[in-house]
């Protein structure tokens, strides 16, 4: 698959990475030489300086042939240009990525798809929808919702509370929760566990689970057995994604905004009808107190400081705050979040790369998506044709050591499947995979 990447930062490099492991044909454009350095001693791709809005920097890169144009610089103008002229010059598919809300309503997806875009990514509205599920089930750090929720994946920590620590895995069925779930991973420290009977879960464990949409509430008394509502929440930054996730919050949730920069102030106390905004700055803990950190339920620390970020988070911990999280833009950091007392580190150019990713994937991909520290992803795949999917019980397909089958949607339906489930035409199938059984996974469902 010959793939074009239009531009080498955080995004780009990050696709580039993971489309290196599948050895995917891959070119990497950008004006900056540093960045297409950096990527060519670490990435085996082909590395061109220049615009990519150029049609002769695109016709370099063989745009002709290529199965895929991923249009991802800070450039939204250069994005647009580069998936339109890639379309008209042959490309089979474009993806830009966008950040004026204003491109992401219907009608102007259409008008971009008319010109040749196929699809629009803006990271700040996917990290803010990912924030805004988080806040609605707060046990939880992480939840992925497939099929609008039939069906999710969520993590817990576990606490010294948790009915689940020293427990094995095999005895969850006898603890009279009346639950059919099933532990898709374990993250302890830095290291991956893929979960099998005999596993036993020690206090501090990152435990996921999937789980039928009518189990998910009670999934969060593996947490503990307290159970709060989030209500009252304090963002720090009221710039990018702390603006977009204040618009998607204000309505259901007291919001009170900290910003630094007057001027910032002014464009959110215009533009946001339902939150208070304080201009402060959030290292200032006085005055964090003050606007009532406390009794805060929630702290939002979505500055564009990684580093102000987490310690802003930390405090608010030490302040009672139930539920924090913090953006981050080093995506090395979204490793230590369980380890250091912030519940979530989000990254929004990780989700957005994420996002972008299932394109690539090969067989009938729904969506795909990677958990917090853990080095495996999450594909729901649909099974579009009769073949030994469909004529064998899921313990005789010989799946991956390292993967496994969490969920299945058939219809309306949801479904977590033993080994003695078969699959059918049309089954949208959610499995948790290693990298190394990625390939072999893909091969089950082409």
């Amino acid at each position: 698959m010959k793939i074009i990447i239009a531009g080498a930062g955080d995004v780009g490099f990050h696709i580039a990475e993971l489309l290196v492991f599948e050895n995917q044909d891959i070119a990497l454009i950008d004006i900056n030489q540093d960045l297409l350095d950096y990527a060519a001693t670490h990435l085996d791709v082909l590395t061109i300086k220049g615009d990519s809005g150029s049609l002769d920097i695109l016709e370099q890169a063989g745009v002709s042939k290529a199965n895929l144009v991923i249009a991802v610089t800070t450039s939204e103008k250069t994005n647009l240009v580069t998936a339109i002229l890639a379309k008209k010059l042959g490309a089979k598919q474009t993806i830009a990525r966008v950040n004026s809300a204003e491109y992401l309503a219907e009608e102007q997806k259409k008008m971009f798809k008319d010109l040749g875009v196929d699809s629009l990514i803006s990271p700040k509205q996917l990290a803010a929808k990912e924030i805004r599920r988080l806040l609605d089930r707060c046990s939880f750090t992480d939840i992925f919702e497939f099929e609008n929720g039939k069906i999710s994946v969520v993590g817990i920590t576990l606490n010294p509370k948790s009915p689940l620590v020293n427990k094995r895995l095999r005895d969850i069925g006898d603890m009279e929760l009346d639950i059919t779930l099933r532990p898709i991973a374990v993250l302890r420290s830095h290291k991956t566990i893929i979960p099998r009977g005999d596993t036993v879960l020690h206090r501090g464990d990152h435990v996921y689970f999937i789980a039928k949409k009518e189990n998910i509430e009670r999934v969060e008394q593996f947490v503990s057995n307290e159970k709060v509502k989030i209500k009252n929440i304090m963002i720090a930054g009221g710039t990018g994604l702390g603006y977009e996730t204040a618009l998607t919050l204000e309505n259901n949730y007291n919001i009170t905004i900290i910003e630094k920069k007057k001027e910032i102030c002014k464009m959110l106390s215009e533009n946001l009808k339902n939150a208070l905004v304080i201009n402060g700055d959030i290292s200032n803990i006085e005055l964090l107190e003050e606007e009532g950190l406390s009794r805060m339920d929630a702290f939002l620390a979505l500055t564009p400081n990684s580093e102000t970020n987490i310690i802003a988070s930390l405090t608010a911990k030490n302040h009672g705050v139930i539920r924090t999280i913090a953006q981050v833009e080093n995506k090395e950091y979204t490793h230590i979040s369980q380890n250091i007392g912030v519940d979530t580190l989000i990254n929004k150019k990780l989700i957005a790369a994420n996002n972008i990713f299932r394109f690539v994937r090969k067989g009938r991909v729904e969506a795909i998506t990677s958990l917090h520290g853990v080095e495996a992803e999450i594909i729901e795949f649909v099974v579009h044709k009769e073949n030994q999917l469909t004529k064998k019980p899921l313990r005789n397909l010989h799946f991956p050591e390292t993967a496994l089958v969490g969920g299945v949607i058939r219809g309306e339906e949801s479904l977590i499947p033993n080994g003695d489930f078969q699959f059918k035409i049309n089954d949208k199938v959610i499995v948790f995979a290693m990298p190394g059984a990625i390939s072999k996974v893909e091969e089950l469902f082409r």
